[in-house]
C-alpha cells in the first residue's frame, strides 16, 4: 500500500507521510496528544509548525513534562484534527531537539519528527 523510495543511503519519507506533514501545515492537525513513562494521564498541546524544521511544541521548562521528554525518545503521538474535520491520527514521533524560545521566558521548542503512521481513528 506504501511505497518507501530509497535515494543512495537514505531513504525518502512515503507519499502518506508527506500527505500527513502538508496536512500540518495547512493547520488540518490543531494539536498533539500522549502518555509519558505509562503514568496514564495523558498531555495535550498545541501543535505548532515552522517551516524550516516542521511540528513543534511549546513546553514550560519548569513543568513535568518537559523534564521527561529527552531528544531520541521515540513516542506514539496521538496528532488531532479540529471538530469539525473529526478524528486524529497515531504516530511514532521522535523528539529531536529541545531548545530554549527567544519569545516566551521559561518555554522551549520541543521539535519532533514524525516516524511513520501506526493507525487512524474515526469519530
Amino acid at each position: 500500500m506504501f511505497e518507501l523510495i530509497k535515494i543512495g543511503n537514505h531513504n525518502v519519507i512515503d507519499l502518506a507521510e508527506r500527505r500527513f506533514k502538508s496536512k500540518i501545515v495547512s493547520g488540518e492537525y490543531h494539536s498533539v496528544q500522549f502518555f509519558l513513562n505509562g503514568s496514564g494521564l495523558s498531555h495535550l498541546f498545541r501543535l505548532r509548525y515552522n517551516t524550516s524544521n516542521g511540528p513543534y511544541l511549546l513546553v514550560k521548562q519548569d513543568s513535568s513534562v518537559f523534564k521527561e521528554l529527552k531528544v531520541g525518545d521515540l513516542m506514539d503521538m496521538e496528532y488531532n484534527r479540529s471538530e469539525s474535520l473529526g478524528g486524529s491520527k497515531t504516530f511514532k514521533t521522535l523528539i529531536t531537539s529541545k531548545i530554549p524560545d527567544d519569545h516566551y521566558t521559561g518555554y522551549s521548542i520541543v521539535e519532533l519528527s514524525i516516524i511513520n503512521n501506526q493507525e487512524e481513528k474515526l469519530n
